[in-house]
C-alpha cells in the first residue's frame, strides 16, 4: 500500500506538472480568444471540460491555470528553503547563543502573521499580482524549513561523528555544510514536497480573493472565483479547475509520504 501510494502520488504530479510544461509550448485553443456564442457550454468533443462564461476552453484554462500555481508553489518554496534552511543551520550552531534567539524570535514573528495577512499587507503597498504571492507564500514558508532544520540538527550535533570532526579541528560552518546538512537532505526533501501542495493550496486561495495571479493569467484559484456565482447553470467550471487543486495536492501527499518511507531507513525495516 505505502509504494502505491508513492506510485500514484508520482503519477498525478508528472501528470500536472507534464500539462504545465506542455502549456508552454501547445495549448487545445487559444485561451485569450473569447467566443461568447459558446458561452458555459458542457463537455464535448470540441471542448473536453466545456467552456467558461467568456467561452474559454476550460482544458486549456487549466493547463495554463497548472503552469501558474505550480511555477508561484515551486518558487516560494525555494525561497522558504533557501532562505530557512541556512538559519536553521546557524542557529543549530549556536545554540542557546545570541543568533540563535534572534532567528526563533524572528521565526515566531512571522508565524504570528497568516499567510494570507502577510499578502494582504504587501500586496498594499506593491499591489496585487504572482510575485508579490510568491514573497506571501517565500516569507511564511521561511521559518517552516528554519525550525524543522534546527530541531533536526540540535540532535546531530551531539553525534560521534560530529564531535571527531569538532576534534580534527573544523569550524561550525564547515561541519554544518559537510556533515549537517547531507544528513538532513532526506528530511528536507519530504518537507519540501508538503510545502509545495500547501503552496499551491495558498496560491489558489490568494488568487480566489483576487491577490494572486491577475487576468489575463488563468489561475485555478481565479477559475473558481469567476464560477461561484454559475454554479446552478454551468457546474463545470468549478468542477474541473476543483478536481485540478485536489488531486494536484493529494498526488504530492502522497508524494510526499511515500518518500518518508522510502528514504528512511527505520520505517523501511518496520515495514518489513
Amino acid at each position: 500500500m505505502r509504494r502505491a501510494g508513492l506510485i500514484l502520488g508520482l503519477f498525478l504530479t508528472l501528470l500536472f506538472t507534464g500539462a504545465a510544461v506542455l502549456s508552454l509550448v501547445w495549448v487545445p485553443q487559444d485561451i485569450e480568444a473569447l467566443r461568447i456564442a459558446e458561452r458555459m457550454q458542457g463537455p464535448s468533443a470540441a471542448h473536453p471540460l466545456g467552456t467558461d462564461h467568456f467561452g474559454r476552453d476550460i482544458l486549456s484554462m487549466v493547463m495554463v491555470g497548472a503552469r501558474t500555481s505550480i511555477a508561484v508553489a515551486l518558487v516560494a518554496v525555494g525561497i522558504g528553503m533557501g532562505v530557512g534552511v541556512p538559519l536553521g543551520l546557524a542557529a543549530a550552531a549556536r545554540r542557546g547563543g545570541w543568533l540563535d534567539e534572534i532567528i526563533m524570535r524572528g521565526n515566531d514573528l512571522i508565524f504570528a502573521f497568516p499567510s494570507l495577512l502577510i499578502a494582504i499587507l504587501i500586496t498594499a503597498v506593491f499591489g496585487a499580482g504572482a510575485v508579490n504571492a510568491i514573497i506571501a507564500i517565500g516569507i511564511f514558508n521561511i521559518p517552516v524549513f528554519a525550525r524543522l532544520t534546527r530541531g533536526a540538527a540540535l540532535s546531530l550535533w551531539t553525534r560521534d561523528f560530529i564531535l571527531a570532526a569538532r576534534v580534527a579541528g573544523k569550524g561550525r560552518a564547515r561541519i554544518s555544510a559537510e556533515h549537517i546538512l547531507p544528513n538532513l537532505a532526506n528530511l528536507l526533501i519530504v518537507q519540501g514536497t508538503i510545502q509545495f501542495s500547501l503552496g499551491i493550496l495558498a496560491e489558489a486561495g490568494l488568487s480566489y480573493v483576487g491577490l494572486g495571479a491577475q487576468p489575463p493569467l488563468p489561475s485555478w484559484g481565479r477559475m473558481l472565483a469567476d464560477s461561484q456565482t454559475m454554479m446552478a447553470i454551468a457546474p463545470h467550471m468549478a468542477l474541473f479547475p476543483g478536481l485540478a487543486i485536489l488531486l494536484t495536492v493529494l498526488g504530492l501527499n502522497l508524494l510526499g509520504d511515500g518518500l518518508r518511507d522510502w528514504l528512511d531507513p527505520r520505517l523501511r525495516r518496520a515495514a518489513r
